[in-house]
């Protein structure tokens, strides 16, 4: 995993959604440039689809849920979209386990301020969707709190 660098991480905020402001619906959309290794997070009431590379589908995509008592946070992530062998999958859920940690620092440092606001956030529940046409791939995990990745 490389190093989280806050200089390479560029924030927008779209759709009525600001630093403050609401926590539901905030949905988050990571994506970067392999050339610059420059990170892109846009945090809107609705994915930012505009953003998403459809060929390589190498985003996370990341919501904050509650189910009436507790917050959580789900991420998705597309392993394969059907459009890979098994080989190329295993290869991208290893990627994707790496360069995880990298992901949840980068979302978790570019809303700080709405942390800083709601510091119970950083408890909530990370719950990481896998998915994948391949059974072996396709899970869902507990990937602890924020808590764990506030720490630059």
């Amino acid at each position: 995993m490389v190093k989280f660098n806050p200089e390479k991480l560029f924030v927008q905020y779209r759709h009525g959604i600001n630093t403050m402001q609401p926590v539901i619906p905030r949905r988050y959309t990571l994506t970067h440039s392999d050339d610059t290794g420059d990170l892109f997070l846009t945090i809107g009431n609705e994915f930012a689809w505009d953003k998403v590379n459809t060929k390589m589908r190498d985003e996370a995509l990341g919501e904050w849920m509650s189910n009436g008592e507790c917050l959580y946070f789900y991420v998705y992530l597309y392993i394969d979209q059907g459009e890979y062998s098994q080989n190329a999958s295993a290869k991208r859920n290893e990627v994707f386990r790496r360069e995880l940690p990298l992901a949840l620092t980068a979302i978790r440092y570019g809303d700080k301020l709405l942390f800083n606001k709601c510091p119970n956030l950083d408890n909530a529940t990370i719950i990481v969707n896998f998915k994948s046409t391949y059974p072996q791939f396709a899970r869902q995990e507990n990937w602890g709190t924020f808590s764990s990745f506030s720490n630059i």
